[in-house]
């Protein structure tokens, strides 16, 4: 009996340690590297605007909470988002003024598969975005809003991407694409079904490194279809160099065009284009 009860603690145990090594609580980095040009990813970063000394400021993050070893080089985790990025304008001499704001927060579950130099990735990602007018777009003594008044823009949706990467003649590449269906959107005009399509190509100089942190030259496209109510193509072009590991840690310098609906929703129903340059630091 008691030998018995020896040998049963000995399976617990082991099975125990073996849930502890397949499962990570608050693991190191992200299952699910963000897509560098899709507009709804989390960000810490600047962009700026020369034809007119605007900005775009990104403040968000997404954490893996859990993650868990399904098999050799199979990963899935769980994870939260939340983010936000806000224009910045200037106006009657007051500069750096908050004049539009998008706030999104959310969830995701990843999934990664390794083999060889290739990365399959899945993302299923529940998320509310809503938009707002801020006080720099108020004139406080004209008792008035500057541009327009406030919408009561709200989109609660879910979506999927997959992502594959690869190397092919020491050119990391990741395609990728995304469809999202919103159960709720405000105004009622939007429409609920959006897709995107989208990749990234990294060049590196080896014979370049700082503090042994590679440089890699990027370049990523991202098209988006979305109805306002009508379906337009929003076109990101992205080009630039990091200081870090392709989809680790690190610093981004870049240049954008973009052209398309406003991605500050507040002002969804404009159509512009624009260039900037801009930073950001991967975490």
């Amino acid at each position: 009996m008691k030998i018995g009860l020896f040998f049963l603690l000995i399976i617990i145990q082991t099975l125990n340690i073996q849930a502890q090594n397949k499962f990570e609580l608050f693991p190191y980095g992200r299952n699910f590297a963000h897509l560098r040009a899709n507009n709804i990813e989390p960000a810490v970063g600047i962009l700026y605007d020369p034809a007119s000394s605007n900005l775009k400021v990104d403040i968000g993050n997404s954490v893996d909470m859990l993650k868990y070893e399904l098999g050799k080089d199979k990963y899935i985790s769980i994870g939260i988002d939340f983010m936000g990025y806000a224009y910045t304008t200037s106006y009657a001499g007051n500069r750096l003024q908050i004049d539009a704001l998008d706030g999104v927060l959310g969830g995701n579950i990843s999934y990664s598969e390794f083999y060889g130099t290739k990365i399959s990735q899945f993302r299923l990602r529940i998320i509310h975005n809503s938009a707002h007018l801020v006080d720099g777009n108020y004139d406080i003594q004209k008792q008035e809003w500057i541009s327009q008044k406030p919408i009561p823009y709200t989109k609660d949706f879910v979506e999927l991407a997959y992502a594959y990467s690869n190397l092919y003649k020491k050119v990391r590449y990741r395609i990728y694409s995304i469809v999202a269906w919103a159960w709720m959107v405000r105004p009622k005009t939007l429409k609920k079904i959006s897709g995107v399509i989208g990749g990234e190509f990294y060049f590196n100089f080896e014979k370049f490194n700082l503090n042994k942190s590679p440089f890699n030259f990027f370049m990523a496209i991202n098209y988006e279809s979305e109805g306002i109510p009508e379906y337009i193509a929003n076109l990101r072009f992205q080009l630039g160099f990091k200081i870090g590991k392709i989809f680790k840690k690190g610093f981004v310098l870049y240049y954008e065009y973009f052209h398309g609906s406003n991605p500050f929703n507040e002002y969804y129903k404009q159509i512009i284009s624009r260039k900037g340059i801009g930073f950001v630091v991967d975490f």
